[in-house]
C-alpha cells in the first residue's frame, strides 16, 4: 500500500492564505492607482489589474490599449520600408570570406567587402523630435517560407505587430539580416565572430543617425532572440535594452545538456543554417562563404558529440558563448520571454539565467508560460502546439493579450526614458494555468521536499535497456519506475528539480534519462518534466569527468525548468532509462547500476503559496480559446 503524503497546513490556514493574497492584490492596486493619479500618467497598468482593462482579446495577437498619435512615414497603403541601406564593417583577414575577397582587398569593388543589410521604418513626428529604434536581427529576412519576401517587408511574425502598435507611439523599427543571409554578404557564421561584428555595426549605425535619439532596443524569437544576447556582449553605449524570446545564451548550450547531445547537434551549422548563405542574392557566393568556421562547423559538432560537448578546439564554442561577456560588459536592461515547453530552445536558457542577471545588478525580468517555441500572445499557435502534459492544461490562460502593452511600457521607459519604471517582478505560470509573481526564479523561499529511491519513492517495476537497479533484478520493460504516495493537498513545486543518483557505470561512460509524470487515481498520467545526463558530466555543469568502469559516482542530475501543480489525490511517477526525448545515446554508452537508498534522492522545491500574488491575465475571447 502506498503511503499518503500529507500537509500540516489546515484548511483554515489555506483559506487565510488565499484571503491574504487577495488583500495584497487589492491593496497594491489601490496604491498603484494613487501613484498614477499623482503622476497624471495613465499608460502603466499593473499586471494583476490588466484583466480589468479593455484589451482586444479576439485577435490572433495582442494590441496596446491605446493607439499612438503618430503615422508611419511613407505610403499609407504600403508596408514597404522607408529605406534600405547596406552598412559596411571591418573584419580581420583571418575570418576569410568577404574579408579576403580580392575585389575587396584591392579596392576594385567595396561592395564585395563585409556589409550588413538593414531596412527601417520611422514615425512621422514633429520636426526636431528624435526617436529610439526597436530592431529585429536574424537570418530569415528574404525567406518567403519564413513569412517575408525580403528585408524591406515587415516580418508577419513580429514586425507587423510592432509597426501597428509601437511605431505610432514614437518608435522607429528596423530589420537586419545577419552575415551571409538575405542581402548581407560574407559567411553564414552561425552566431560566430563575423556575425557578432555585423550585429554591433548595425546597433552603432542605428544609434548614430540624425533622426535617432541614440537609444536602441533589440527583440526577436529563436535565432532572432539570440542576436540580442550577441549585441549585449559589446557593451555598446547605444544598446539600452534587449528582449530575447527563446534566445540562446550560447550555441553549445542549445545542443548539449549535461553532456548529452541533441540529435540535431551535428547538423546545425551547414545543413540547417549554412544553406541560408547560399540562398542569398549575391554573386561569387562560394568565395564569400570560404570561412574557416563555416567549413569546420560540422566537424566541431561531430567532435562535440563524441566527447560529450567537450572540445579539443574549445575556441569554437567559447566564441559562441554570450552570457559571461554580457555580465561583464552590458549596462542595459533585459526582458526574457520563454516557454516551459519549448521543444527548440530549452528553458535552461532562461532559468537560472534570470537569477544570474539579477545577482550581477542587471535590471531584468522574465515572462514564462506553458507554451512551447511561441510568442506569448498567439492563441492559435499555442493551441495547435499544446498536447496533454505539454501545455494544454494551461490553455487558454497561457495566452497573454497584455503582452504588447507590456512591451510598450518597457520600451517607453528604457528607450524613450519617460513614464514610470516597469516592475521587474517575474511572471511565472504553472502547468495548470495559474499565474503568479516571483522576485527570483527559482524562488528563494521554497521549501525543499526530498524523496529517496526505494523509500518514499517506491520502486514499482524495473527493466533493461542498459540500466539496472543495484544489485540487479529481473527485467520487466525498458523503464525503471518509481512512485510517490498520493498527495492530500495541491502540491506546487517549481524551478530546477534535482535528481542525485548513486550509480556504478559498467563502462567508461553511459547516460541517464529521467521522466517525471503527474498521475491520477485511475492511473492516467501526463508529462511534467524530464532530465538528461551523459555520465562524463556527472558532477553537473560543464566540467568533463573521467568515468572508470566499476567505480561508483554520484550523478547530479538537474531537470529542465518546470512549474507544476500536482492536484490533491494525484501522485508523482519517476521513470529512468538510458536515453529519451530528442537526444542521442552517449558515444560511450554502457550499462549503469543504480543504488537505492537515501543517497539517491529526488529533490523538489515546494512553492510558498502563502507569500505569492496570483493573478489572471485578460480573458482570451479568440475563437480558438472558446472552442471546447
Amino acid at each position: 500500500m502506498v503511503n499518503q503524503i500529507s500537509r500540516t497546513d489546515s484548511l483554515a490556514t489555506q483559506v487565510f492564505s488565499l484571503v491574504t493574497v487577495a488583500v495584497m492584490i487589492s491593496s497594491s492596486y489601490l496604491l498603484y492607482m494613487q501613484d498614477v493619479e499623482e503622476m497624471d500618467y495613465d499608460m502603466r497598468v499593473p499586471v494583476w489589474a490588466r484583466n480589468q482593462q479593455p484589451f482586444d482579446t479576439t485577435q490572433s495577437y495582442s494590441f496596446v490599449l491605446q493607439q499612438g498619435p503618430y503615422e508611419r512615414m511613407g505610403a499609407a497603403d504600403s508596408w514597404e520600408a522607408l529605406e534600405h541601406v547596406m552598412i559596411p564593417y571591418n573584419l580581420p583577414e583571418t575570418e576569410g570570406g568577404a574579408a579576403v575577397d580580392p575585389q575587396c582587398v584591392l579596392n576594385f569593388d567595396p561592395d564585395k567587402c563585409p556589409h550588413i543589410s538593414l531596412a527601417y521604418w520611422r514615425p512621422e513626428v514633429p520636426s526636431g523630435m528624435k526617436v529610439p529604434v526597436i530592431a529585429e536581427i536574424g537570418p530569415y529576412f528574404g525567406e518567403e517560407s519564413a513569412g517575408t519576401a525580403d528585408i524591406t517587408t515587415p516580418g508577419s511574425w513580429l514586425g507587423v505587430g510592432i509597426l501597428q502598435n509601437l511605431l505610432p507611439h514614437g518608435f522607429a523599427f528596423a530589420q537586419v539580416s545577419v552575415s551571409g543571409t538575405g542581402l548581407s554578404n560574407h559567411c553564414m557564421d552561425l552566431m560566430g565572430f563575423s556575425e557578432q561584428e555585423g550585429i554591433n555595426a548595425a546597433v552603432e549605425w542605428l544609434g548614430t543617425q540624425d533622426w535617432s535619439n541614440g537609444n536602441v532596443g533589440l527583440i526577436g524569437k529563436s535565432y532572432d532572440g539570440s542576436t540580442p544576447w550577441q549585441a549585449a556582449m559589446y557593451g555598446n553605449e547605444y544598446l539600452k535594452t534587449i528582449v530575447p524570446i527563446s534566445g540562446l545564451i550560447g550555441v553549445r548550450e542549445l545542443m548539449w545538456k549535461n553532456g548529452s547531445s541533441e540529435a540535431r547537434a551535428p547538423f546545425m551549422h551547414n545543413v540547417v543554417y549554412g544553406s541560408y548563405g547560399f540562398s542569398s542574392e549575391k554573386e561569387d557566393e562560394n568565395l564569400q562563404n570560404a570561412c574557416q568556421d563555416y567549413l569546420l562547423g560540422p566537424i566541431h559538432a561531430t567532435n562535440g558529440y563524441v566527447f560529450a560537448g567537450n572540445e579539443f578546439v574549445e575556441s569554437y564554442w567559447s566564441e559562441r558563448y554570450f552570457l559571461d561577456r554580457v555580465l561583464n560588459n552590458y549596462r542595459g536592461s533585459i526582458y526574457i520571454v520563454q516557454g516551459f515547453h519549448d521543444w527548440n530552445v530549452d528553458p535552461h536558457m532562461a532559468v537560472p539565467t534570470i537569477n544570474t542577471l539579477l545577482d550581477h545588478g542587471i535590471e531584468a525580468k522574465v515572462l514564462m508560460g506553458q507554451w512551447d517555441h511561441d510568442y506569448p500572445d498567439r492563441p492559435d499557435y499555442q493551441k495547435d502546439r499544446s498536447d496533454p502534459g505539454r501545455g494544454s492544461e494551461a490553455y487558454p490562460e497561457m495566452v497573454r493579450f497584455d503582452w504588447m502593452q507590456d512591451l510598450l511600457e518597457w520600451f517607453t521607459y528604457y528607450l524613450q526614458e519617460k513614464g514610470p519604471k516597469p516592475s521587474l517582478y517575474l511572471e511565472i505560470q504553472n502547468n495548470r494555468g495559474e499565474w503568479r509573481v516571483e522576485e527570483r526564479y527559482p524562488a528563494t523561499d521554497s521549501k525543499t521536499v526530498e524523496f529517496d529511491l526505494g523509500g518514499n519513492l517506491t520502486l514499482i517495476e524495473e527493466g533493461g535497456f542498459g540500466t539496472t537497479v543495484y544489485p540487479g533484478m529481473e527485467a520487466v520493460d525498458d523503464w525503471i519506475v518509481f512512485e510517490t504516495g498520493t498527495f492530500d493537498y495541491d502540491f506546487r513545486f517549481g524551478g530546477l528539480p534535482q535528481l542525485h543518483l548513486q550509480v556504478t557505470p559498467q563502462g567508461s561512460g553511459g547516460s541517464l534519462y529521467a521522466y517525471m509524470e503527474d498521475c491520477s487515481a485511475d492511473n492516467e498520467c501526463i508529462h511534467v518534466g524530464h532530465a538528461i545526463m551523459d555520465l562524463r558530466y556527472h558532477e553537473g555543469g560543464t566540467d568533463y569527468q573521467t568515468v572508470i568502469p566499476g567505480v561508483e559516482i554520484t550523478a547530479k542530475m538537474e531537470f529542465f525548468a518546470m512549474d507544476i501543480l500536482i492536484p490533491e489525490g494525484h501522485y508523482i511517477r519517476l521513470s529512468l532509462r538510458d536515453i529519451g526525448e530528442d537526444y542521442l545515446p552517449s558515444s560511450t554508452e554502457a550499462a549503469v547500476d543504480i543504488e537505492l537508498g537515501e543517497d539517491s534522492v529526488l529533490r523538489l522545491h515546494e512553492i510558498n503559496v502563502g507569500n505569492k500574488i496570483f493573478f489572471e491575465p485578460p480573458v482570451c475571447m479568440h475563437e480558438d480559446c472558446l472552442e471546447e
